[in-house]
């Protein structure tokens, strides 16, 4: 039996697929769907059971015999919400609880992370999991800093010698994108942004940079297809004994600028750029550059090589967003 958290969101759904694909039968999703189309990211799988996120504790207390792996996807991943309140209840005391359960039970578990720990990157992008290292990071919004105050949760834990799950690692996803996340409306990525845009105005609006050494569209983030991100976590379940915290981004920034000029070759248009103001409520909190340092990751023996933005972009315009059914 494998639970997949926040298994009907973006790259939870992404990696249910990628599970039954494998011939995994025994999938069971822990999400909840409201009122809009997020439940056709899952309109094609074919799922032993969906749970809402309340039973998941005594989901995990009545199968702890025969779950093999648990991959914690699931939070209020909306980088915008204010409830801080309500993020710490979704993204740091669930997460909490199911990492104990993990670890009372020796079960396995992969949960996710995100780079936006990193803050303004004034401290570099170095997924070094020591308390040390930890303290130095300085969250941006209240998201950030529930993903950041588990992270050091576990970090804690493993330097006080507690029980761990059989196999932990948690996953700092940079900027993630490809199919199945168009339920996410304006927080998911820039990708479907653009191809929007040009499908209905002919031109995509870039934000103007507001900070010195960057042109306008030059702001540079690690972006990376979901089915990359994937590919890490299907390796995780297949090594048991990789444990740790880990990047997983490309580890080559690139600027919004390529990725719309990708957009538009996709599409097979000439590029038309409109730069905007960035509002101000988002300028003091705005990550002007990411890139992740993969040499954790890849000395743990992750070797496969990621799509660059161009091969990326290029599958997901083709294949999903230019296509009747956008979905995986």
């Amino acid at each position: 039996m494998i639970i997949v958290t926040g298994g009907a969101g973006f790259i939870g759904s992404n990696l249910v697929a990628a599970l039954e694909a494998r011939g995994e039968s025994d999938i069971i999703v822990v999400d909840r769907f409201g009122g809009d189309d997020k439940w056709r990211n899952l309109a094609k799988r074919d799922l032993a059971e969906i749970v809402a996120p309340e039973a998941v504790f005594n989901l995990i207390e009545s199968h702890r015999h025969e779950i093999d792996m648990i991959f914690h996807m699931g939070a209020i991943s909306t980088t915008t919400e204010r409830d801080v309140d309500l993020v710490l209840a979704n993204n740091w005391r669930t997460s909490v609880a199911i990492w104990e359960q993990a670890a009372r039970h020796g079960l396995r578990l992969v949960y996710a992370s995100s780079a936006a720990t990193y803050g303004d990157g004034s401290h570099g992008f170095d997924d070094d999991p020591s308390p040390a290292a930890l303290a130095r990071l300085v969250p941006l919004n209240p998201y950030a800093w529930s993903k950041h105050l588990f992270d050091r949760r576990v970090a804690r834990a493993f330097r006080r010698g507690e029980s761990l799950p059989e196999q932990w690692a948690g996953l700092k996803f940079f900027n993630v994108f490809g199919p199945n996340e168009l339920h996410k409306g304006a927080q998911m990525s820039v990708v479907p942004q653009f191809h929007r845009q040009i499908a209905e105005l002919g031109s995509a609006r870039l934000f103007k940079s507001h900070r010195h050494g960057f042109a306008d569209g030059g702001q540079r983030r690690d972006f990376i297809h979901v089915d990359d991100v994937v590919d890490v976590m299907l390796w995780l379940y297949d090594n048991p004994g990789v444990n740790g915290l880990f990047n997983v981004g490309t580890g080559d920034a690139r600027s919004f600028l390529d990725l719309a000029h990708a957009v538009f070759n996709a599409m097979g248009r000439e590029p038309a750029i409109e730069f905007v103001d960035m509002p101000e409520t988002l300028r003091d909190r705005y990550q002007y550059f990411t890139e992740a340092r993969m040499q954790r990751l890849r000395a743990a023996g992750f070797t496969r090589p990621f799509m660059n933005l161009e091969q990326g972009v290029s599958d997901y315009v083709t294949r999903y967003l230019g296509a009747p059914d956008p979905y995986k």
